[in-house]
């Protein structure tokens, strides 16, 4: 855990204190969008909230899923998710999410999200453990 919030902190040093409620709100909006669609077992609106980087990784939709299902099923199916701190500067965000999965295990995910070119709000990545544990 230890290791989680050092590289939280390190990410969130990169970017304003003085964060940009809107772009915050609007990420926010976009990890909640995307985390219902994966409630519904509706891959292509998850993936539609990926940033082109994971589009590359993973070129299909059910393939992204199957990665969610798989390597992340607290954010996949979960009891509790709620937003934490969250920075914004430059058109990137990293946004700290508490997550208690299925079986009542907490976890921490680090959401982080870039503007892209066409001006959207895309996903780049999160990263998550399991509360108490370093990565």
């Amino acid at each position: 855990m230890r290791c989680f919030a050092l590289v939280f902190a390190f990410l969130i040093a990169c970017v304003s204190p003085a964060a940009a409620v809107d772009d915050i709100a609007a990420a926010q909006s976009i990890i909640r969008s995307q985390v219902e669609a994966f409630a519904r077992d509706d891959a292509a609106t998850a993936y539609s909230f990926a940033a082109p980087g994971i589009h590359e990784r993973f070129p299909e939709a059910e393939i992204f899923l199957g990665i969610v299902r798989n390597g992340y099923a607290p954010v996949y199916r979960h009891k509790s998710f709620e937003f934490g701190e969250a920075r914004s500067a430059d058109g990137k965000i990293a946004q700290q999410v508490h997550i208690v999965d299925s079986n009542g295990v907490p976890w921490e995910a680090l959401y982080t999200l870039e503007q892209q070119d066409d001006g959207s709000l895309k996903i780049t990545g999160c990263m998550l453990i399991k509360s108490g544990q370093g990565v």
